[in-house]
């Protein structure tokens, strides 16, 4: 029975654990689709490279973030090799990302002004919607493979 309890609580922990990573990850979603639409429709800055740079503002606050709130206990690990790790991982979830804004905002954007709507606001929308799909995936990849190797000295349940 004690098992079951203590399992329970684990299960319990690690749930906590996501939910905190997912409200970080909305907050480095702010900073990313914020940042992207300041370069990218502001400054006239192209998608893709505006993207990569939205992208690695919001991996470094999505990292300080989840070190010290959502796994303090990493705190105890040196700050730089463990930044890199997360950066490292985050990064992979560029070969998702830059696929998905190359080619998904056109379509979109060439739908949006089918049916009559302006062609700055096409491009918002497309490119956001873009945006949102390759966020929403990397999320997945980020906190499973991040759980498993960045923070993987930190038990289960701890």
């Amino acid at each position: 029975m004690s098992r079951i309890i203590t399992s329970a609580k684990r299960n319990r922990k690690e749930a906590r654990r996501f939910l905190k990573f997912m409200f970080v990850g909305a907050m480095g979603a702010v900073v990313d689709f914020g940042t992207l639409n300041l370069l990218a429709h502001v400054f006239d800055v192209p998608l893709t490279i505006a993207g990569i740079i939205s992208f690695s503002l919001a991996v470094t606050q999505n990292f300080l973030w989840n070190r010290y709130w959502t796994y303090p206990e990493s705190r105890a690990f040196p700050l730089v090799p463990q930044y890199l790790q997360f950066f490292i991982i985050n990064a992979t979830a560029l070969l998702i990302r830059v696929p998905i804004l190359a080619f998904v905002p056109s379509p979109i954007i060439g739908l949006l002004a089918s049916i009559g709507i302006a062609p700055n606001t096409s491009e918002v929308l497309g490119n956001n919607a873009a945006l949102a799909l390759a966020v929403g995936i990397a999320m997945f990849w980020n906190f499973f493979i991040n759980r498993f190797v960045t923070y993987r000295h930190i038990k289960v349940g701890q």
